[in-house]
């Protein structure tokens, strides 16, 4: 089995958006705003029937409280995967941050992180899962718990 029909098999979703960005891509090249690759996608979504909503504005809340600000993703693609469009010369840090971000106010668990503006189409699948985050923390915890203390360390600048 190639590792294309493993991909696709283990998440079509992700894989046929990946797909039609890469068509963009290969049509379009890099250098455009942002704008242009989003109209791109939109058509190239619809044409492959990739369901998707756009510009879908996501409320943030602070303590039950809806603030008057909040994110807004440039798509939803089956209503549960984010499309975060870029297009600079390469991704960042604060791209992934931005984009988990929208992940945690949504509470979908799947992203895709989008660059049109390098050579070659680069993108990122982010997934988001709370749940498992918590359980992972809570065996660290108790595994430290069970590792004697030998001294107190003060790690200044890290």
């Amino acid at each position: 089995m190639n590792a294309d029909f493993q991909k696709a098999n283990k998440d079509p979703q992700t894989y046929g958006i990946i797909g039609a960005a890469m068509e963009v891509h290969r049509q379009l090249g890099h250098g455009f705003l942002e704008a242009v690759y989003q109209e791109s996608l939109a058509l190239e979504l619809a044409a492959r029937e990739i369901p998707y909503r756009r510009e879908v504005v996501l409320p943030i809340k602070y303590k039950g409280e809806t603030l008057a600000c909040g994110y807004r993703a440039d798509f939803i693609c089956f209503e549960e995967v984010i499309v975060e469009l870029k297009a600079i010369s390469q991704l960042t840090g604060v791209d992934e941050a931005q984009t988990i971000n929208e992940l945690k106010a949504t509470n979908l668990h799947r992203a895709l992180l989008i660059n049109f503006g390098a050579p070659s189409l680069d993108y990122k699948r982010l997934v988001f899962n709370l749940r498992e985050s918590a359980q992972s923390a809570d065996k660290i915890e108790k595994s430290a718990d069970k590792i004697e203390k030998i001294e107190n360390i003060n790690l200044i600048g890290v």
